[in-house]
């Protein structure tokens, strides 16, 4: 008796196979590569029977020109970095052509132009070097026979005969070639499913049963065997049972076996439909509670209920929620309360705008402010926080905006931060490059130790003991100091919309504050003070004052630098070796200094030629030494070679400092101008001074 064959409707989701690539097929000029993306070898797979149970088939592909349907591949299918379909950005090429050669399925495969996409321009390099060897193809079954095993120990066949392959992926080498997997696409395809029995079993449909099929969304239908004596009523084929919705439209079935076919149709349709659901259920929370996609797929294959996947899938957010770390010192604001701080950045900017177009560029989101007045922004500020101006004078407006819970004095309170800011910052202050900064923790004196250099090493002889030596050191003192002075906006500054009240005055005060730290550094150098020694810092014995002054010229100060040069240590013996690097002058004798240190004049006379050594020097030009002479030069080492002058901030206040509050004595807001500042000379061994001529 021939085989019966049943087909029956069902759907798969897209499968993937993979194969190796031929590297010698890669043109590196056209950006292209051949592959085969099919030769329809056999690929072991597995079906499940229950929620965790499952039994072995072999997919055979069959290839040819009748089964498969290559429409979607010709048309333009991606290339993509592994079966990745979520983002365009996945997409490394296109298939400009795919054919069959024999049992082989085959297509060219384009890359883009070199530069246009970094993951494209990756994959390109890595399968023209061998990396990558290896492509997948992801299709869809349109029509696939079921052959049964007929023995103990063989497996299920499933012949695919129809199916059309949707996409082209580069993959990695998999562990075991057999060893196959399925794309991360929920999508199902229709496919027909044709079942062959053997002849050595009853062929005659008794039953239909429902079974999970090798995918969980698939629902297969198996027929059951009936007693022998019934197998010879079919000697033909049974026509092909139609689909549930098909039966449904048909007259009542006029025999118990057509009624049983019917209700059992109708059971595998409910179980369709409640695994499809399901499946989308589990991958829909997963997704939405960013779990990784595997995890999800894992819920699916293993068939747990959707209960116990709600169970499972919150715990996995709960074991994720306490590996990420937290961090006390971060706070995240409010929706309302970042929202309210956008809006007062926003106006602060569009004032900043106002004040300097070329300083302070316009942000989008301050535009909508560009042009209001003062009094126009605190009204704008007071309905923000729910305040109805309407009927308030412009006084009232004024004190409302000054005295209210509204943001207008912190944008006011920003904006004179910002210009005081950048005036500080801007003013050119020349003591930087040869003092050093460091951090005061308090207010007391701090002392800087000026360490004398090592004794020097003295011979050891054989089982001789070695001598002890001692670091002479010499002690600098001094604090820091509060400088300080109050600004007030009041309310007739919004009524006149006098926005240089709180623009160019601050600006002023950061001036006047750089200003402040130069007449402090540059005081030390025009006052000579004391040392600890009691000697004042250039002096004869210390060996940094010119005996008789000397014009500034190559003689004068090669004899400094031989001077800072044999500077000693505190042991009056160790030779120190300074070179200095800047050179100090007041501003009329700026353009003298500028000229014998530049690099690109060459004199007319050999005997006027500047040395290199001393051409190396940094010239610095400061116009306060002119105030006590404006004949006096000087030499300073780096401070990375030796102290010379120590400028110091209280840490966590560096530079000027800003704090606002509304006023008590003045109507308005009161902005408080800081500086913590002192500076002291450290060394005078890197400061050389010549009273010039």
């Amino acid at each position: 008796m021939p085989d019966k064959i049943v087909t029956v409707p069902a759907s798969l989701p897209m499968q993937t196979r993979r194969e190796p690539i031929a590297p010698s097929t890669v043109d590196t000029e056209a950006r292209s590569v051949d592959v085969v993306f099919t030769t329809g070898a056999a690929v072991r797979r597995r079906r499940w029977t229950g929620w965790d149970s499952s039994v072995p088939f072999d997919e055979i592909l069959e290839v040819s020109n009748a089964a498969v349907d290559l429409s979607r591949l010709n048309a333009g299918a991606p290339a993509l970095d592994s079966h990745s379909i979520w983002s365009s950005f996945s997409q490394v090429g296109v298939v400009e052509r795919a054919w069959i050669d024999g049992k082989e399925g085959k297509a060219t495969i384009r890359f883009p132009r070199e530069g246009i996409d970094q993951a494209a321009d990756r994959m390109f390099g890595l399968i023209s070097d061998g990396i990558i060897r290896n492509v997948s193809v992801g299709y869809s079954i349109d029509r696939a026979k079921v052959i049964e095993a007929e023995k103990k120990g063989d497996v299920e066949k499933r012949i695919v005969e129809r199916w059309t392959p949707l996409e082209v992926s580069f993959v990695t080498v998999p562990a075991d070639p057999r060893a196959q997997v399925r794309a991360a696409d929920q999508t199902s395809y229709p496919i027909e499913i044709v079942e062959t029995r053997s002849n050595k079993e009853a062929i005659m449909p008794e039953s239909t049963t429902v079974v999970a099929g090798d995918d969980p969304a698939i629902i297969e239908t198996r027929t059951q065997p009936v007693p022998p004596s019934a197998a010879g009523q079919q000697a033909s084929p049974a026509p092909a049972t139609p689909a549930a919705s098909e039966m449904r439209a048909q007259p009542k079935a006029s025999s118990p076996e057509m009624a049983a076919a019917s209700d059992t149709e109708a059971i595998a349709t409910r179980a369709r439909e409640a695994e499809r659901e399901r499946v989308s259920t589990i991958y829909d929370l997963a997704g939405r509670l960013n779990l990784e996609r595997n995890f999800a797929e894992d819920l699916v294959k293993r068939g747990v209920s959707i209960d116990e996947s709600r169970r499972l899938i919150l715990d996995q957010v709960a074991a994720k929620s306490e590996e990420t770390r937290t961090f006390s010192q971060i706070s995240i604001p409010l929706g309302g309360q970042d929202e309210r701080t956008t809006r007062r950045d926003a106006v602060a900017n569009a004032l900043l705008h106002r004040y300097s177009p070329t300083l302070f560029q316009l942000e989008d989101a301050a535009r909508q402010y560009r042009g209001m007045t003062l009094l126009e922004l605190a009204r704008e500020s007071l309905a923000d926080v729910g305040v109805n101006t309407r009927g308030l004078s412009r006084d009232e407006v004024a004190t409302r905006a000054l005295h209210s819970t509204s943001d207008f004095p912190e944008i006011l309170s920003a904006v004179t931060n910002k210009t005081l800011r950048q005036a500080y910052d801007t003013y050119p202050r020349t003591f930087t490059l040869f003092c050093r900064q460091v951090l005061a923790t308090d207010f007391k004196a701090m002392h800087r130790v000026q360490l004398g250099e090592a004794p020097q090493l003295l011979e050891v002889g054989e089982s001789g003991e070695f001598k002890r030596g001692t670091l002479g050191e010499s002690k600098e003192s001094y604090r820091v100091k509060t400088y300080g002075r109050v600004v007030a906006i009041t309310r007739q500054v919004l009524i006149n919309d006098d926005l240089d009240a709180f623009t160019r005055i601050p600006a002023m005060y950061g001036n006047s504050i750089a200003q402040l730290e130069s007449d402090v550094v540059w005081g030390i150098v025009t006052a000579n003070p004391a040392m600890a020694d009691g000697t004042a810092l250039f002096h004869a014995s210390h060996k940094n004052l010119a005996g008789s002054g000397a014009a500034l010229d190559v003689t004068s100060v090669g004899a400094a630098r031989a001077a800072m040069a044999k500077q000693t240590g505190l042991d009056k013996k160790t030779v120190l070796n300074i070179r200095p690097a800047f050179l100090i002058v007041p501003a009329a004798l700026e353009l003298k200094a500028e000229q014998l240190v530049a690099q690109n004049l060459v004199p007319a006379a050999i005997s006027n030629v500047v040395p290199q050594s001393i051409r190396t020097l940094s010239p610095i030009s400061e116009p306060r030494l002119d105030a006590a002479d404006d004949k006096t030069w000087y030499l300073a080492a780096s401070p990375n070679q030796i102290d010379t002058i120590e400028y110091a901030y209280l840490e966590g206040q560096q530079g000027a400092y800003i704090e606002t509050r509304n006023g008590f004595d003045v109507d308005g807001v009161e902005i408080k101008c800081r500086l913590d500042f002192g500076a002291k000379a450290i060394d005078w061994r890197g400061l050389y001074k010549n009273p010039g001529a």
